[in-house]
């Protein structure tokens, strides 16, 4: 049995030599020791004995014995040498009793590579094992800042909690999200039972994966299973049947499609404007068939929450302004435990359109969109990527440049207080404009910057106790609460003076996108976007984001402000354009360059008149966790410290 098995096994090792060479690919097995740099940049740990998987064993330790394997481990040497006729009885050895003696290797950045055992290895592959005892040196290298080095660091601190080394990505941060997404805590100990039950959980879901063609996509099959237990919960696995996993795996697919481009985001910043012909003119004029039923999710209500406030008022101006076209109906008091339900309820009342107000719903929305594919979903949220929903939020940093700028004109003692609520995306790009704002008008001027989201905080006191005068709070205030304490205000002895209020105009929002779905144009974003996750970031020139200017305002100021105002909506300024400077530096020196849409996006910077710092998970409160989770801005090692 085994002389025959062996000439298929050496039929295999020719094929994959030679597709290897017409590739222009080493066509023999990798050497390890051709591979690592020089012997001070790396350490080696003995972790023992480890069960080895097998599609992780990729090459030998020594140049000794790779040329008489190809690439995939199959035997390159003849059928009438000691070698063939050891492989064989191996073989047979291995059908028999099954190869129980270890083997010796060492692991390089989670691969592996066989100083001790290289026919046992091609035995175990030739015959579908999944792994093979070994005893295992780490080689560890020094800390760089490549990507792949870092993934690599990460890996060996979740090592450390649960010994897994069959799962990788190739994404940093993956690790501790999987450690999250399985519920246990930063460096918590998995137990036996865990391991086992993590086990079997991924090695079905990576065997159905491949089964798919996910050996073709760009992402290692643990990227995918994190995107999927991410989405639909770990113990999804345990509580449907192998058909119905079947079917979510099939249905999630465009997901990680677009996981292996790299989630690249087609960023619009304005409403695409279609050609449009008579038809579609005269087409959109005519009566629908039936109205346009949209659904509104909210996570507090209209009455308690300001953001949720200023979603009702843009619900509001829809009906006013599409009456025959468009029926509305809202959903209050929201919750990740409850968002499921209420969006399975306005699918089940027949909505063709649903919008989910805040970024901890964007999880809920994309399994939604993937069950529903002809009910359109978008997420109000910032730099998320998902093929099946859209995304929209608004640019406020252009508002906020025009408060700061207001501020440091009417600050007493160059001193402004700045209070933020979650530190994630977009919500920097307000922070920093603001301060940029006030260094045009005030180049002395200082932004002390307040996280509501923060732990055991008293900002009351700490203003007071700054002298801060001016201060940027939250930016409107809500029907059930009489409080002046919002927008731009100046805190006197008689009380806060407003100077002037952001406004999230998101009835222009949704007035232009339902036109984009009444004219066509939707499915026109489709075409032009191909596999990309369609982000919708307007501003003040699609009069989205608007800016009111308070009577207790000075005339020079608003007609100051009021410049400024027209020079951003007519986008012949850029608050981020000209020379830049971090806390930690100079972020742009070119007078003449504008940060891209992207970088303002993605700031993890904060401008140097700053004082404070981007707070870590661990200095926030329990309640901001979703939020955070969802988008929060991951800041670089070493950068913003107070």
């Amino acid at each position: 049995m085994g002389r025959e098995e062996y000439r298929k096994a050496l039929k295999s090792g020719k094929k994959d030599y030679q597709t290897r060479m017409l590739k222009g690919e080493k066509p023999i097995l990798q050497v390890l020791d051709d591979i690592l740099p020089e012997r001070t940049s790396y350490t080696e740990v003995s972790i023992g004995l480890v069960q080895i998987p097998i599609e992780q064993i990729v090459g030998t330790k020594t140049v000794a014995r790779s040329s008489s394997f190809a690439g995939n481990f199959m035997p390159l040497l003849g059928e009438d040498t000691e070698f063939s006729y050891k492989w064989a009885q191996l073989l047979d050895s291995h059908v028999e009793e099954g190869i129980r003696e270890p083997i010796k290797a060492y692991e390089y950045m989670n691969k592996f590579y066989v100083a001790e055992g290289n026919k046992r290895v091609s035995v175990m592959k030739y015959s579908g094992a999944v792994s093979i005892p070994g005893n295992v040196i780490r080689v560890i290298p020094k800390r760089t800042e490549e990507k792949e080095n870092k993934i690599y660091y990460e890996f060996l601190d979740f090592y450390r909690a649960a010994p897994i080394n069959y799962i990788w990505f190739t994404q940093e941060g993956s690790f501790a999200k999987l450690q999250e997404a399985v519920g246990k805590e930063p460096g918590e100990v998995w137990t036996d039972e865990e391991l086992m039950k993590f086990s079997s959980a991924y090695t079905w879901f990576a065997s159905e994966f491949r089964s798919r063609g996910g050996d073709k996509l760009d992402i290692t099959p643990g990227d995918a299973f994190l995107a999927f237990i991410t989405l639909y919960g770990y113990d999804t696995i345990d509580d449907k049947t192998t058909e119905e996993i079947h079917q979510l795996v099939g249905k999630s697919w465009e997901e990680f499609v677009l996981i292996g481009e790299n989630s690249e985001i087609d960023l619009q910043m304005k409403p695409n404007q279609k050609k449009k012909s008579l038809f579609d003119i005269l087409h959109l004029q005519l009566p629908a068939a039936r109205k346009l039923q949209i659904a509104f999710i909210y996570e507090k209500t209209p009455g308690t929450s300001a953001w949720t406030y200023a979603h009702e008022l843009g619900r509001l101006h829809l009906e006013q302004t599409f009456p025959e076209e468009v029926h509305t109906v809202s959903y209050e008091n929201g919750t990740r435990e409850n968002v499921d339900a209420l969006l399975e309820d306005a699918v089940n009342s027949g909505c063709d359109l649903i919008f989910t107000t805040t970024p901890p719903f964007a999880q809920a929305s994309v399994k939604a969109a993937i069950e529903n594919p002809k009910v359109r979903i978008l997420n109000c949220s910032l730099n998320t990527s998902h093929r099946y929903i859209r995304t929209y939020y608004s640019r406020m940093y252009e508002a906020k440049f025009l408060m700061g700028a207001i501020a440091g004109a009417m600050a007493d003692n160059n001193r402004l207080a700045y209070i933020a609520d979650y530190p994630i995306y977009g919500s920097i790009a307000n922070i920093n404009a603001f301060a940029l704002g006030a260094k045009l008008t005030n180049p002395r001027a200082k932004v002390y910057l307040e996280w509501t989201a923060k732990k055991e905080l008293d900002i009351e006191q700490n203003i007071r106790e700054l002298g801060v005068s001016c201060v940027s709070g939250r930016d409107m205030t809500v029907p059930e609460e009489a409080s002046r304490y919002f927008g731009l205000y100046h805190i006197g002895q008689d009380g806060p003076r407003n100077f002037a209020m952001p406004l999230w105009h998101w009835g222009k929002f949704y007035e232009q996108l339902i036109l984009t779905i009444l004219d066509g144009t939707w499915k026109y974003d489709d075409d032009l976007a191909g596999n990309k996750a369609i982000n919708y970031w307007w501003g003040m020139s699609e009069g989205v984001v608007d800016v009111v200017f308070s009577k207790h305002l000075p005339i020079g100021q608003k007609r100051l402000a009021g410049l400024l105002k027209t020079a951003i909506s007519t986008e012949t300024f850029n608050p981020f354009s000209g020379i830049l400077y971090a806390q930690s530096g100079a972020v742009t020196d070119d007078p003449e360059g504008s940060l891209a849409p992207e970088e303002i996006m993605t700031m993890d910077w904060l401008a140097e008149n700053v004082i404070g710092s981007i707070p870590d998970s661990g200095e926030l409160k329990e309640q901001a966790a979703p939020v955070v989770e969802q988008q929060g801005v991951k800041k670089k090692e070493g950068q913003l410290t107070s």
